[in-house]
């Protein structure tokens, strides 16, 4: 058998699929592991490209095989599927893998470290349990509005609501929807007290990370931001610019050009949402804060106001944080503030 010079590796859960190259580009091995005999499979074959899907359980693999002496690299799948033939199964995704990860001009995905990782979990987590808070909420105001009891939006609003819940003797509420009632106001309290412990962890993150840190110099960057960008990209010079990376995050206006003539639309809203939100939230942030205070630092923020809409100009201005994000993780500097025009 030739040696094997590059692979596609189709991960799952319990049944994993390789197609292996030689360096003439012939198939040498086609072969369905069981999850127990992968790391032997592998620990056995000189080193080798290995491509993967970038997917979940993805990067735990990645890592595996990397402390192995392979070369991993992770595709989005989107980039892989237009290489797969005729039928959809493990053994045509493996082979399309394998012949994707070749390609000169493919996008990889850099490997997360087990550390990045969990602070995404925090993150996710975090976000997770706020949908389910607002589902709470809404649900509680739904449910005493059936019963001709309303309150103001906001925090306030709801405790009021939740007075009238544990007032045994207010009439207005049947027992039984007080107990349904009252499990929901246990489990609301309960999210944010669990809310309030990874806002916690998420400063300590914060605090030991030396490049988050940095990026909370930005304007409209807080530790949230920050430490999602730290861990959502190991890797900021896989991007080439400042607006390559913007574009990542969907934040760039849509194209639709064609015969020399450039149209251009909304943004593209593509890439991770998550950090997307963040980006706009601190724009937004930043945007509100300038019209109490002023913008003399920001001439071009102030042109811009006068000419466009707040959501449009807050979304403008979160492509230039992302830029100037990019710049700073990418050649390590620290933001420095724009010096005043003299008048």
């Amino acid at each position: 058998m030739q040696a094997v010079t590059t692979i596609g590796f189709d991960i799952a859960k319990s049944v994993f699929q390789v197609h292996g190259i030689d360096a003439d580009g012939q198939g040498v091995i086609r072969q369905r592991l069981k999850r127990s005999r992968v790391l032997g499979f592998f620990r056995k074959l000189s080193p080798c490209v290995v491509g993967i899907e970038a997917c979940a359980s993805s990067h735990h693999w990645s890592r595996e095989l990397q402390a192995l002496g392979h070369t991993v690299r992770l595709m989005p799948p989107a980039y892989v599927k237009p290489y797969v033939k005729r039928q959809k199964n493990d053994a045509a995704d493996a082979e399309a893998i394998c012949e994707a990860v070749q390609r000169p001009s493919m996008r990889f995905v850099p490997t997360k470290t087990p550390d990045q990782q969990a602070c995404l979990m925090l993150h996710r987590t975090r976000h997770l349990f706020i949908r389910q808070q607002t589902a709470l909420i809404n649900a509680i105001r739904a449910h005493l509005a059936e019963f001709g009891i309303v309150a103001p939006v906001g925090r306030n609003g709801v405790e009021k609501l939740l007075d009238v819940v544990a007032d045994p003797d207010d009439g207005r509420v049947p027992e039984i929807a007080r107990e349904c009632l009252e499990a929901l106001g246990r489990q609301l309290w309960q999210l944010k007290r669990q809310i309030l412990t990874f806002d916690q962890h998420i400063n300590a993150w914060h605090r030991s990370n030396e490049t988050s840190r940095r990026l909370d110099e930005l304007p409209g960057v807080g530790p949230a931001l920050a430490t999602a960008l730290v861990a959502s990209i190991p890797d900021p010079r896989a991007f080439r610019s400042g607006r390559d990376f913007s574009a990542w995050i969907g934040l760039v206006p849509k194209q639709n050009s064609s015969g020399g003539r450039e149209r251009l639309g909304n943004i593209t809203k593509q890439g991770d949402r998550y950090l997307r939100s963040l980006f706009c939230a601190g724009a937004l942030a930043v945007i509100r804060y300038a019209k109490i205070h002023g913008t003399k630092h920001r001439p071009w923020l102030a042109k811009l106001l006068e000419r466009r809409p707040t959501k449009v100009a807050a979304i403008a201005f979160a492509n230039k944080i992302a830029r100037m994000a990019w710049a700073m993780m990418a050649k390590g500097e620290r933001y420095r503030e724009p010096v005043a025009l003299a008048r």
